[in-house]
């Protein structure tokens, strides 16, 4: 296959993980957060522990806005810093209880929104995908 041509069918792939995502994701942000808060959330429920500089250059947002949005999460109870043991230094975010709970919850919807995408698809579907995305994971999203 011609790389150039499995570039733009990455570039489609990836136009339709950010429209699917949306889809997924509509509505599941509880009214206490903004919708950067939740990014913040979910992204240190896939990485944690995560270091605020780790969520800075993940989620494009300037180190200052993070330690704003990082305080407020602190604030509300939702995330928790720790230090690192060997470098007092390092700090790392993960998420409190309540922080666990909240992400549960948006999961579990976005999870049932998910399963009903694939309600139709057979084992054999549901194995190719499952390969598909492990390959993605290895070579392309590592």
């Amino acid at each position: 296959m011609d790389k150039n041509d499995l570039f733009y069918k990455f570039v489609a792939f990836t136009a339709s993980v950010h429209r699917v995502t949306h889809e997924l994701t509509k509505n599941v942000k509880p009214d206490m957060i903004t919708p950067l808060q939740y990014s913040l959330l979910e992204n240190v429920k896939v990485s944690q522990p995560v270091t605020p500089s780790q969520i800075s250059d993940c989620l494009h947002i300037s180190m200052p806005n993070t330690s704003r949005e990082l305080r407020k999460l602190i604030e509300k109870n939702l995330i928790e810093k720790v230090e690192d043991s060997e470098d007092r230094r390092k700090q790392y975010i993960c998420l409190s209880k309540n922080g666990e709970i909240i992400i549960n919850e948006a999961f579990a919807s976005i999870e049932s929104r998910f399963l009903s995408r694939i309600q139709n698809a057979s084992p054999e579907d549901l194995e190719e995908m499952s390969r598909a995305l492990d390959v993605l994971h290895s070579k392309v999203f590592y």
